[in-house]
């Protein structure tokens, strides 16, 4: 039986990651290379709306999950900051058989075990957002 699901949406931000700034064709070259380079069929990506902590077209893609086989995030650094979103979002991708990567950091959410390093890295980095390097190293020595 052959499948109805056509490859892997790409997902980008109009507005700043991580309090980076990345230019939306970047954002596209970054997500094209990772598809290319793992040979995942790779669909135009969908922009998010520039008003903060919105998610509405990350929505329209996750509602699009019966025809894709998962979707390609530009960082994993775009998802909600609340870990219950998050949760919500992953179980949606597994409950519908897809898969959920990060282009930049190379992270591929595949199965209820990528649950906790995705959660690992981004409560990590929530923890870390104000400190600077000087006060990890103190702590560290």
């Amino acid at each position: 039986m052959q499948s109805n699901r056509k490859g892997y949406r790409g997902y980008v931000f109009s507005r700043s990651v991580d309090n980076h700034r990345v230019p939306q064709h970047i954002q596209n070259l970054v997500i094209r290379d990772y598809a290319a380079r793992r040979k995942l069929h790779y669909l135009l990506s969908a922009t998010e709306y520039a008003m903060p902590n919105c998610y509405l077209i990350l929505e329209q893609v996750l509602d699009e999950l019966a025809t894709l086989e998962g979707v390609i995030l530009y960082s994993m650094f775009m998802l909600p900051a609340a870990a219950s979103e998050r949760d919500r979002i992953y179980r949606c991708l597994l409950d519908a058989g897809g898969s959920l990567h990060s282009a930049v950091e190379g992270f591929v959410l595949a199965d209820e075990t990528d649950i906790e390093r995705w959660e690992n890295v981004l409560r990590t980095a929530h923890i870390c957002r104000n400190l600077n390097y000087q006060e990890i190293e103190r702590w560290l020595t």
